[in-house]
């Protein structure tokens, strides 16, 4: 199971990337290989600001539909097209070319809230 030490990630599957204040997110190694094979990616909220936790989007494998949880609030401010295209992306690279969206951190005290390599870790068994 691939859990990047240098990433951040929430008790509900997603990693989160810090640089400055922009937080690229995606889901982990782990939500992917739970999912199976991802054939859509969903993303209606680019350019809306959000709240921790709130619904940014939803991913559908061919036998379940999850909702994507922010894991930090602020901005929608990108979101990875080659994802309508290629959605196989998320298993294929979760940490690299399948990120889901880009967040301009509103509240950057929540970056504390989330977990390390070795907490997810302990979550998923790992």
């Amino acid at each position: 199971m691939n859990v990047p030490v240098d990433l951040k990630y929430t008790k509900d599957h997603e990693w989160v990337k810090i640089e400055g204040d922009t937080a690229t997110v995606g889901i982990t190694d782990f939500a992917q290989g739970e999912l199976g094979d991802i054939v859509y990616v969903e993303v209606e909220t680019l350019d809306e600001t959000l709240d921790k936790d709130e619904v940014f989007g939803t991913v559908e494998a061919v036998k379940t539909v999850s909702d994507l949880f922010l894991p930090l609030s602020g901005e929608i401010i990108a979101f990875n097209d080659s994802l309508e295209a290629e959605p196989e992306k998320v298993n294929q690279d979760p940490y690299g070319e399948g990120w889901m969206i880009k967040v301009k951190i509103t509240k950057p005290d929540e970056i504390e809230s989330l977990l390390d390599d070795k907490t997810y870790k302990e979550i998923i068994g790992a």
